[in-house]
């Protein structure tokens, strides 16, 4: 890992970041129409994928927010 990108580029970012908002959306109760939460659910599974796969492939280091 010796080249660089920004945070906002990272796909575990944006992994991580669905899963806190798919978890802070269940606690306060927000629901997409009447699914019970289950696309909130949806999301955070997604989310924590996308974080998993996203480390896995990582070949830079994260340097900066931009």
């Amino acid at each position: 890992m010796e080249e660089t990108k920004g945070l906002l580029l990272s796909r575990t970012t944006w992994g991580v970041a669905m899963q806190v908002v798919s978890a802070v959306s269940l606690k306060l109760g927000y629901d997409i129409g009447d699914t019970g939460g289950w696309v909130d659910l949806a999301i955070g599974v997604v989310g924590a994928c996308l974080a998993i796969y996203g480390r896995m492939k990582a070949v830079k280091k994260i340097s900066g927010a931009v």
